[in-house]
């Protein structure tokens, strides 16, 4: 079953650009990332799908639920985390998630224990008290102790130490192995790189690639460092050149031959090649418009 449909979604806010022709299809169960910088519309595409505003035009489901006309529905079925989480000021953080719950006509008690202790959340702070980091925490129990079928995480480690973004994503990992449907959105590469296992690539407010994690990686390009003196002027095929201090590092997708032969004409001490890491094949997506080469 499609746990998410997207069809021709846009939406302009005045004249400026939110997202335009979003087509985008999540399989029940999957781990699926949306990968962008800040202002490429991954907000507005999450915003859109929750309901929270309206499209311009086009439209999305959710468990085949239509996003505007059955929007309850949808809210029923969803965990939702935003990347900055506001919360009533007065409250503690165990009545924060109780009015959550109360919300959805549950009772989520044991589990809100359950992931504030794996947290190390105190439920008994006041909200206005807590850190960036330890609102993030509350927002994470509150959109994951009703046991949605679909988690929708927006930015969700932003204010996370390492300690805990490890814990974050072993609560998320075993959530999708019990058969929630994860849609995650970040411009952090490795978040997407070890957890999703299929991604959409968004670029001013278009999708310009989708794929598996490992088919957007996979390129014709190399990573080449070079220790040593040489010249590459005129050599076709080079681009992201980084020199420092006697050595020059680039990606390279021409003619290895013409690469060596260019190379033996200089002074070479070292020489690595290895295949670029996804940071720099999103970036060539960026740079190209979507054209891998």
């Amino acid at each position: 079953m499609e746990a998410i449909k997207i069809t021709d979604l846009t939406k302009y806010y005045g004249k400026s650009r939110g997202i335009i022709d979003l087509n985008l299809t999540v399989e029940e169960g999957e781990f699926f990332g949306v990968i962008g910088p800040n202002g490429a519309g991954k907000s507005t595409t999450i915003r859109t799908l929750l309901g929270l505003i309206s499209p311009s035009s086009g439209q999305a489901k959710i468990f085949g639920y239509d996003v505007c006309k059955e929007k309850n529905k949808v809210l029923e079925q969803v965990g939702y985390l935003p990347s900055e989480a506001v919360f009533y000021a007065g409250m503690k953080v165990k009545d924060v998630l109780k009015l959550s719950a109360d919300l959805r006509k549950k009772d989520c008690s044991e589990e809100a224990k359950k992931l504030c202790e794996r947290l190390q959340l105190d439920d008994n702070r006041k909200v206005e008290e807590l850190s960036f980091g330890n609102r993030k925490k509350v927002g994470i129990v509150a959109a994951l102790q009703h046991l949605p079928k679909l988690l929708i995480l927006d930015e969700p480690t932003s204010g996370l130490d390492p300690l805990m973004q490890r814990e974050f994503f072993d609560i998320i990992r075993e959530r999708n192995e019990q058969g929630a449907t994860v849609f995650l959105s970040s411009h952090i590469l490795s978040e997407i790189q070890k957890n999703c296992t299929r991604a959409a690539i968004i670029r001013e407010g278009r999708m310009i690639a989708c794929d598996s994690v490992e088919a957007l990686s996979r390129t014709n390009a190399k990573r080449i460092v070079v220790q040593g003196e040489v010249m590459l002027d005129g050599l076709s095929g080079v681009r992201n050149m980084e020199r420092n201090e006697g050595t020059v590092s680039f990606l390279y997708n021409g003619e290895m031959g013409q690469l060596l032969q260019c190379l033996s004409a200089g002074r070479v001490s070292d020489l690595s090649v290895s295949e670029p890491d996804l940071e720099e094949i999103f970036m060539h997506y960026y740079e190209k418009g979507g054209e891998q080469s």
